[in-house]
């Protein structure tokens, strides 16, 4: 039989209950092999009761400095109760000076202490005694998070000054610099408000009238990467210019803000939206059109006022794209002619018909090729081509009929 003998009534912090009259400190640490919440318990005496009812600084230093013991015990292992009862004296009832020379010695949780508002200068210097006058029964985990994020950068050589921080926490990116950035001014100090300000103004105008399109070769939702990389040049070289005393992380972090809400609103632009201005405003001569790939299927595509001939390729493109299915064609059989697309290589090849067959031989065809800048290339084409054929791509070439000769320029794009 279990009863609680005393708790802080604070989060993880242990508490003493009482096992078969015995005392004991119960832990909740670590997790077993099915994530569940793991708890150990070691025996204590009536004087270790005494302090740690009346000292939650020796009492988190306790919890601190058993918790690798607890670590130790992995998923399934047992605590070593007598580690764990050998530190009790020495931390509840030994001597502040003793206590400090103790933790110089053993391993202990450093961020638990710090979570528990723990001073931080005086725990590098190894006065965990007094560390723990600013000790608070609440935990604030964010500051421990924190904490190990400035390590992290310091083990990389990079130091943050005031703006920087100011700008990684307007981004929500201060402890995880994956996390989707947002704009949070409340998260800054209300006093650098009008810096970060200023620097986000400089990216936004950095980046005015540029977009992030969809990549349909990557899924759905999956943005251009090119776009992405184009618009992180172009806001980074502005920062860096008019503010250039900023370090790479907070640089880093306003450019992930634009590129993130850029991708957002592709991604929250219905397809049609997109592609509307595009198909429609160059004339809209193509009405049926054939989408075709390297793996037999094919789709047609009528202009009825439902859906833009782009929409209905690209979706094309998602549902059927994968590692062996990278070339598809867009083919209008009434006026013979077509483009077909090399998503694997950023290139394209125009076909049109050059003399009709007759009496059963074949027609013959000219086939051009042309190389492409990435996805958003691929749009333009396919938009033209929609508008005004064949014809309306020729300021999009040059086209070469020689492979030869596009496999070159295709070579020296590459190596560029």
């Amino acid at each position: 039989m279990t009863d609680l003998v005393f708790t802080r009534n604070s989060g993880w912090i242990p508490r003493v209950v009482r096992e078969d009259g015995e005392l004991r400190l119960m832990i909740a640490a670590g997790a077993d092999a099915n994530h569940d919440p793991r708890t150990f318990t070691f025996p204590i005496g009536q004087a270790h009761l005494a302090v740690i009812q009346d000292d939650l600084a020796r009492h988190l230093l306790l919890w601190s400095a058993v918790l690798p013991l607890c670590e130790d015990a992995g998923t399934r292992g047992v605590l070593d109760e007598n580690a764990a009862v050998a530190l009790l004296d020495p931390i509840l009832l030994g001597a502040p000076a003793d206590v400090d020379a103790l933790f110089g010695r053993i391993r202990w949780e450093k961020g638990r202490l710090i979570a528990h508002g723990a001073d931080i200068a005086l725990l590098e210097r190894g006065q965990v005694c007094a560390a723990m006058r600013t000790a608070t029964p609440e935990a604030d985990q964010k500051r421990a998070q924190e904490y190990y994020a400035d390590r992290r950068r310091a083990e990389r050589g990079s130091v943050l000054g005031p703006l920087d921080a100011a700008l990684l926490r307007y981004t929500g990116q201060y402890v995880h610099g994956s996390t989707i950035p947002k704009r949070l001014p409340d998260a800054v100090d209300p006093a650098l408000l009008p810096e970060v300000l200023s620097v986000i103004t400089t990216a936004e105008q950095a980046c005015a009238g540029m977009r992030i399109g969809l990549d349909p070769r990557r899924g759905k939702r999956a943005t251009d990467k090119r776009d992405w990389d184009r618009m992180a040049a172009a806001v980074e070289t502005a920062v860096r210019r008019d503010h250039p005393g900023l370090a790479d992380d907070a640089v880093r972090t306003v450019s992930f803000l634009m590129c993130s809400e850029a991708a957002g609103r592709s991604r929250n632009t219905p397809v049609e939206d997109e592609d509307e201005a595009a198909d429609l405003g160059a004339g809209a001569r193509k009405t049926a059109l054939t989408f075709t790939d390297d793996k037999g299927g094919e789709r047609k595509w009528l202009r009825d006022g439902s859906r833009t001939a782009s929409a209905a390729f690209w979706e094309f493109v998602t549902d059927r794209y994968a590692g062996d299915n990278e070339v598809f064609t867009i083919e209008d059989e009434v006026m013979g002619e077509g483009i077909q697309l090399h998503l694997y290589a950023d290139s394209v090849a125009r076909i049109t018909t050059a003399r009709q067959g007759e009496a059963g031989s074949e027609p013959e065809y000219l086939v051009e090729y042309g190389l492409v800048d990435g996805i958003g290339g691929y749009r333009k084409l396919l938009s033209a081509f929609v508008g005004g054929g064949c014809a309306a791509l020729e300021p999009y070439g040059p086209w070469m009929s020689d492979v030869a000769d596009f496999e070159s320029a295709r070579r020296r794009r590459d190596a560029r």
